[in-house]
C-alpha cells in the first residue's frame, strides 16, 4: 500500500540571480514498513527532498501527499499538527534539548500532545529500554556519548507512534559500533512496528542495511534499487 507519493516535485532556490534546482521533476511513491537509503553526491537534494516530505519545506511545484493528505493544502498550524502526529525526526546534530533528562527529551512531545503523565513514563522507558539507555534515563545529553544522544534521539521520534521516520545523516557524527548499534535498532523497531524509515545518507553502512536505496544525482532520481 502507498503511503506516500512524490508527485511531479520541484524545488526552485533563487540565489544571486541564479536559479538553483534542488529537487528537479521527482516522483516516487513508498510503501508502508520500507526502510529506504537516498544516497548520492552533496548537493544532490537529499536533504531538501528529506525536509520536503517532513513538511519542514514546500515545493516549487508538484504534489507531496503523504497519508492520503496533500501538504500543501495544510495550512502552517495543520501542518505542524500533522508533522507532531504523523512524522519522527532524527537529525545529525541531534538536537536534544541539553536542559532535560533522556527521559524528558523523549516526552517532550508526548507532553505537546497531552499524554497522560503515566502514558509518558511508560512509553519513554519502554523506548529507551529498546535502545539500550534504560540505566540512564535521568542524564542529561552533556552526560552522554554521541551514540547514546543520537540513541535518544531515535526514542524520541518514535516517542509519539509515528508512521514514518525521517532520517538525515543520522550515523554521520558516530562511531563504527555505535553507528551500527543504532541501526540495528532502526531495523529492529522498522520490523517490530512497521514503521516506514527513510534515511539521507553518505554512509555505506546505512546503505547495506537498506531494503530499497534511492540514488539523486543534481536533484534528479538517476537509479532505484529495491531489493528482496
Amino acid at each position: 500500500m502507498k503511503v506516500i507519493e512524490i508527485k511531479e516535485v520541484n524545488k526552485i532556490y533563487n540565489s544571486s540571480e541564479v536559479k538553483v534546482h534542488a529537487v528537479n521533476n521527482v516522483t516516487l511513491d513508498f510503501e508502508e514498513g520500507e526502510f529506504v537509503a537516498i544516497v548520492g553526491p552533496s548537493g544532490s537534494g537529499k536533504t531538501t527532498l528529506l525536509n520536503m516530505l517532513g513538511g519542514l519545506d514546500l515545493p516549487s511545484s508538484g504534489k507531496i501527499i503523504i497519508d492520503g493528505v496533500d501538504l500543501s493544502t495544510l495550512k502552517s498550524s495543520a501542518l505542524i499538527d500533522f508533522r507532531m502526529r504523523n512524522i519522527g525526526f532524527v537529525f545529525q546534530s541531534y538536537n536534544l534539548i541539553p536542559v532535560l533528562t533522556a527521559k524528558e527529551n523523549v516526552e517532550f512531545i508526548m507532553s505537546l500532545q497531552k499524554w497522560t503523565r503515566q502514558d509518558r513514563e511508560g512509553r519513554s522507558f519502554e523506548l529507551l529500554k529498546a535502545v539500550g539507555l534504560e540505566d540512564r534515563i535521568n542524564s542529561r545529553p552533556a552526560k552522554l556519548s554521541g551514540g547514546q544522544q543520537q540513541r535518544v534521539a531515535v526514542a524520541r521520534a518514535l516517542a509519539s507512534k509515528p508512521k514514518f521516520v525521517l532520517a538525515d545523516e543520522p550515523t554521520a557524527n558516530l562511531d563504527s559500533k555505535a553507528a551500527t548499534t543504532l541501526l540495528e535498532i532502526m531495523e529492529t523497531l522498522n520490523h517490530g512496528e512497521k514503521i516506514t524509515f527513510i534515511f539521507s545518507t553518505h554512509d555505506p553502512r546505512v546503505v547495506k542495511m537498506a531494503h530499497r536505496v534511492i540514488t539523486l544525482e543534481d536533484g534528479r532520481v538517476v537509479s532505484d534499487d529495491k531489493r528482496e
